[in-house]
Formats: C-alpha cells, structure tokens, sequence
C-alpha cells in the first residue's frame, strides 16, 4: 500500500457531521500501538463574546492537495502507518467538531509529534477560511499559527531578496 493510500483526506460538505468513529476504524490497525487524535470543536466564547456558531469555506481541490502534501511530510519525519484528516464546511454549531485528525503508529511518540504537526500546519497553510458568528455580529478570522508562518515568510524575503523591500503586509488595526 503507497503512502497515499494510507491516507484518508476528507473535505466534508455543508451538512456532513465529523464521524469520529470511522476515522479512529481507518488508522486501526494490529502493528498500530498507538493512535494520537486532535478534535477540534466550536467553543461558545471567545474573548468574552458568545459565539453562536463557526462558519468555514474552502477552495477544496488546493485543500485536499495541500493536506495530501502535510501528510507526505509526516511520513517522512515520523513512522506513521496510517492518516486520516477532516474537515467540516459549512455552519460549526457549538460543540460540534469542526476537524479531525487521527493517526496511527507503532509508538505514541510518533503519532502524537506528527498529530500536533498535521493540526499545525493544517491552520497555517490549508485553504480553509473560518468566520466566527456571535451573538452581536461576525468576523473572519486569521489563524495565529498563518499569521506567524507569514510573518516568518515575509522577515526571510526581506533578507534574502532584492525585491523584499517591495513586499508589504498591511495589518488590520483590530487584529493580533
């Protein structure tokens, strides 16, 4: 079985639940001593606003690619049997998971490094967008993990390019 086969990458479509169990059921396996998960979940607050729901959109063929090449940089800094990654579209209620993420390995060490890695680099590079919806109004949010991998990005340009002095990020006054 190819790498690519042992991975399972599902962008689920408005009004698709995460079904947790058949994600833990497809990274099972008998040489599997360990299977690492990250949910994510809508919370109902967020720096003192009621959060209604989470909203997420996705340009989904670049997401799926790019989740496909996360996971090839897994395999190739952990031994890891088995991926499987989702990600809901659509309206995120409060307490419903938004993400799933469940790895297997021979060891715990392995899966729980390369989890922490696939949510990571899933929030700064997939091209999924998520507006927060409160009870007095929404807001398109930033993850802090794309901000910082921009910010890391735009500090290397302006050193090793000739034209990093033209690269501006304009940052929104509400931002942080």
């Amino acid at each position: 079985m190819s790498s690519d086969e042992k991975n399972l990458i599902e962008i689920l479509e408005e009004g698709h639940k995460v079904d947790i169990v058949k994600y833990i059921d497809y990274v099972s396996a008998p040489q599997a001593g360990a299977i690492a998960t990250f949910s994510g979940t809508t919370r109902d607050m967020f720096e003192g606003k009621a959060v209604l729901e989470l909203r997420y959109e996705a340009y989904v063929p670049m997401a799926t690619r790019t989740l496909t090449s996360i996971c090839t940089s897994a395999r190739s800094n952990w031994d890891i049997h088995k991926i499987a990654v989702a990600h809901r579209l659509g309206p995120v209620p409060v307490g419903e998971t938004s993400v799933f993420i469940a790895v297997s390995s021979v060891h715990r060490g392995d899966g729980l490094d390369a989890c922490k890695f696939l949510i990571d680099e899933l929030k700064a590079t997939v091209p999924i967008w998520k507006k927060e919806v409160y009870t007095n109004g929404e807001v398109w949010k930033e993850n802090s993990e794309f901000l910082e991998k921009r910010d890391g990005l735009v500090k290397r340009e302006h050193r090793r390019s000739c034209c990093g002095s033209k690269v501006r990020v304009q940052e929104d006054e509400n931002s942080s």
